[in-house]
């Protein structure tokens, strides 16, 4: 059994058609089928059914697609594990965030590239499902987002903070001064929130519904930052966790009475696999700019 055997036989099964894997996988249709047939034999067991031109996977083949792709996927990472004994501080880190976490994120891109120029750093944003499963296909190295801290199923998962969630209003806001504020105050504030599907939305959703509130909501955006940025001009408020105020100078948070929920915050790591170098590095920088914050 070999590896190119077990790309063939991937390639195949996803597209379903040989013909099409073979142009895929830049070898001929005959050299594919003759490869996939030998794995087949090996097995002892048809991987697909074979009709005129079409082929589709046998139960053996869908039960020996989850441990060819498993195979390849522990190959990639052995590669990069010794890959990395050459190469400490250079190559690629790829950090799936969340939205929520760009204001945070972005004041340690700067040091870490001064300390260490050899690391491309490619950030990719995205919802929490998204890059969670990208992070298993080992797509991503790391990711930042808040999380569920009892399900961790797949991921080995590091605490970076707490962070309740508050009102956020520019300090030239009217109601810059408050010390608290009611949910039912808050119903009447002119507000921008974040897009209906985000987590921080549907508890913010959540919250103003057990109570029958309908909150006066002016704008929706699906962007953290430009978010901050337009209560940052002093008209509008928001409902945010108040960590994403930390880089933000002129914003302020007020805590809403009789809500204590607190986002935690995680570091993300496949569970299992093999941790860069440059991420355990990256972590470090950022962890160590938070808490100068």
């Amino acid at each position: 059994m070999e590896l190119r055997q077990l790309g063939y036989f991937i390639k195949a099964a996803e597209l379903l058609h040989f013909t099409d894997a073979a142009a895929a996988s830049f070898v001929t249709q005959s050299t594919l089928s003759q490869q996939i047939k030998q794995l087949e034999d090996e097995l002892g067991m048809l991987l697909f059914d074979r009709i005129g031109k079409q082929v589709r996977l046998t139960e053996a083949g869908q039960v020996f697609l989850l441990h060819a792709r498993q195979i390849l996927l522990d190959v990639k990472k052995s590669k990069q594990a010794i890959f990395e004994l050459n190469n400490l501080v250079t190559g690629e880190l790829r950090i799936g965030v969340t939205y929520a976490f760009s204001s945070m994120l972005l004041p340690a891109l700067g040091p870490f590239s001064i300390k260490y120029p050899g690391i491309r750093i490619v950030l990719e944003y995205g919802t929490a499902n998204e890059l969670e499963h990208k992070l298993k296909l080992a797509e991503l190295d790391v990711i930042l987002a808040f999380h569920d801290q009892s399900d961790n199923e797949g991921f080995e998962m590091q605490l970076l903070f707490v962070s309740r969630i508050m009102m956020v209003i520019a300090k030239q806001h009217p109601l810059a001064g408050l010390k608290k504020i009611t949910l039912s105050e808050l119903g009447k504030v002119e507000l921008v929130l974040p897009s209906k599907g985000f987590s921080s939305r549907d508890f913010i959703d959540e919250l103003f519904n057990k109570r029958k509130i309908v909150p006066s909501i002016k704008v929706e955006i699906n962007d953290v930052h430009s978010l901050l940025s337009m209560i940052n001009e002093g008209h509008w408020a928001t409902i945010i966790n108040e960590k994403a105020i930390s880089t933000w100078e002129n914003l302020t948070a007020v805590p809403i009475s009789g809500i204590a929920h607190a986002k935690h915050a995680f570091i993300l790591w496949q569970k299992g696999g093999h941790k860069k170098k440059s991420a355990t590095l990256f972590i470090d920088e950022l962890i160590d700019i938070l808490q100068v914050r």
